[in-house]
Parts: C-alpha cells; structure tokens; sequence
C-alpha cells in the first residue's frame, strides 16, 4: 500500500503569531501582577533566617538585631535558625534548597559565602544558587603582633619579615578563614615568606599572637579590639580602604604602603534563587528601613562594622568580585581544601 502522508501543517498566518505573543505577554504581565501582589502582602507566616555558624558570632548577632526589628515591623516572627559545620557549607547548602518565596533566607559573610566558592567544590554554586537581597554590614580585618616582637608599623615588620624569611608563622582560625586567606593576600602583595598554623577560632589565634606561638594575625576586628586596647597586641593596620571608626589610630594597609590593599568582611542576605523581584526588593527596603534603628546600629558598631543596607544589584556585584579576588589568591599561593 502506498505510504499515506500526513496533512501538511498550515503556516502560522500574521494574525496568529500576534495572537500567541499577546497571550505570552499577557502571562508575563500575569506572573508580574501576582509577584507584585505577594510582594505588598509579604510576609504571610513566620520568615526563616538560616545562620552557617554557631550562636554568637557576627552573622548570628547581626541576624537576630534584624529579626527583633522586622518581626515588630512585618507582624510575623523571624526566626534566626543556626545551622553551623564544615566552614559554613551545611547552613548554605540548606537555605540553597528551600522553597523561592522569600520565607527562608540566608544570613551570608564573606568567609562562609565568599571565600568558600574560591576554595571548595561545593554541592551548590553560590553565584547561580542564590539572589542576593542586600548587604548588611562591612567591616575590616585587622592586623596585629605583640608587643614582644619589636615593630612599630607594616614597614617595620615587612623589613624584618623580609630579613629572616620563613622564620616566623601567622595564626588563623582555620583553612579558608578570612584571616588566611587575608594574611596569604599579604604575603603576596609584600613579598614575605610565614608559615600559617591554623587554629580553631579567632580567639585561639589571637592567643597565639599573645604567647608568642606565631608573629601575627590577620583577621576580623572584633575579638581583637579588646586586645588591642588593653595592650596585649599592637595593631599596626585595618584592612578596608578607609580607616575604621572603631580604631581610627590604626592607619590602612593601603596607607601603609601596600598599595590596593583591601579585604572586607561582609554580611549579607540571600534568598534562594528564582524568588521573584519584587519580594526581594520588599526585604531590601525592610531591612534597610532596619538599619536606621539606633539599637541596630549600636550592636553593628560593637561589632567593628558599618551598616550598609545596599541594592541587590550592588550587593551582587561585591559577592562576585569577592569571590573572584579569591579564586587568584588561591591559585597563587597554592591553597588547597582539606
């Protein structure tokens, strides 16, 4: 029997194919309409925020002064949820897989969600995972020796750095802590040789500094400040391009001679990625209107930090160029995850 064809399609005339674009507009302007609509009546239950680190650190105080305040202002809790281990990955790999409504975020900083995607091959791809909503909060690291060790300034201390090579050792509080990877920044851009002996911890680093076990620490400003004012350590620099209000004595590292010299530790919100626009730009004004609060402010200064309160698009832009200042600091100085 001869093949039978079948009937040949018709060709779309014009007036189908401006019928089948105004149907796609009309959903686009749909899914607009209703994301606008979710966005004015957000949030409709309690709001998660997950925390990747123990109770008591930066993130953790950071997110509950947030979560006081926007819980009175939403009229539903805000639940500061720590989900701490392996450098930060589990509470991120968590709040990465939750649902794009905006009812989970994600309380990020600079080391967990930062220095992380530079280091590790992670189950989920920061960049590509998440939206970012906006930067909370900044703040410098710092640079500190003991007294003991006889420099008074980044100068001195690149000189006899330079004079005893690999003598002497740095302290931080693990492999892929912000104070690594700015210490192993350090060592590139001043063109000295230490070792890095990693500790559980700031404090166990710091310590370190006070016993005379390594020569310095470069880390976060916070669990140094008291040190520094009571004399156990001498700060001779803060990593931030401007000085920082919190130890304004201190001059930069830029200041000091390392020209460009910048690491910043950083705080912000995510959500999961493909939660819509307008939900995200809800919280970003929320939690800036947040930021204006005395008593917030007051906790971000104990902190040795500066709120911010940034765009997402902002926000974005730093996580990016983080990330990729990172990956180069990795590769030349060889960092490999352990």
């Amino acid at each position: 029997m001869p093949a039978q064809s079948l009937p040949a399609r018709p060709l779309p005339t014009r007036r189908t194919t401006i019928a089948a674009v105004a149907v796609a507009a009309i959903a686009t302007l749909a899914a607009t309409v209703s994301a606008a609509a979710g966005a004015q009546s957000f949030p409709t239950r309690a709001v998660r925020v997950i925390v990747p680190s123990p109770p008591g650190d930066g993130s953790d105080l950071t997110a509950r002064a947030l979560a006081q305040r926007l819980s009175e202002s939403w009229g539903h809790p805000v639940v500061v949820e720590n989900r701490p281990g392996a450098g930060g990955r589990i509470g991120t790999e968590a709040a990465v897989s939750a649902t794009p409504d905006g009812h989970t975020l994600l309380m990020g900083n600079a080391g967990s969600n930062g220095i992380n995607a530079a280091i590790y091959k992670l189950p989920y791809d920061l960049e590509r995972g998440f939206d970012p909503v906006t930067l909370v909060m900044r703040a410098p690291n710092v640079l500190v020796v003991s007294p003991q060790l006889g420099v008074q300034s980044v100068p001195d201390l690149i000189r006899l750095l330079k004079a005893q090579p690999g003598k002497f050792a740095y302290g931080s509080g693990g492999v892929g802590s912000s104070a690594h990877l700015s210490a192993e920044l350090f060592k590139l851009m001043a063109g000295v040789d230490l070792l890095h002996v990693p500790y559980k911890g700031a404090v166990g680093a710091l310590n370190a500094v006070m016993s005379g076990e390594v020569a310095l620490f470069l880390g976060n400003l916070p669990p140094a400040i008291g040190h520094i004012r009571n004399g156990r350590v001498r700060a001779l620099g803060v990593t931030t391009l401007s000085r920082s209000p919190m130890l304004p004595e201190a001059p930069t590292l830029d200041e000091a001679g390392l020209k460009g010299f910048e690491t910043v530790a950083w705080f912000g919100l995510f959500a999961p990625s493909g939660t819509p626009a307008p939900l995200i730009q809800t919280i970003q004004q929320a939690v800036s209107r947040t930021l204006t609060d005395t008593e917030v402010r007051k906790l971000i200064d104990t902190l040795g930090g500066e709120p911010v309160g940034s765009s997402a698009a902002e926000f974005r832009a730093l996580v990016s160029s983080d990330i990729a200042k990172w990956r180069r600091v990795v590769a030349s100085a060889d960092i490999r995850a352990e």
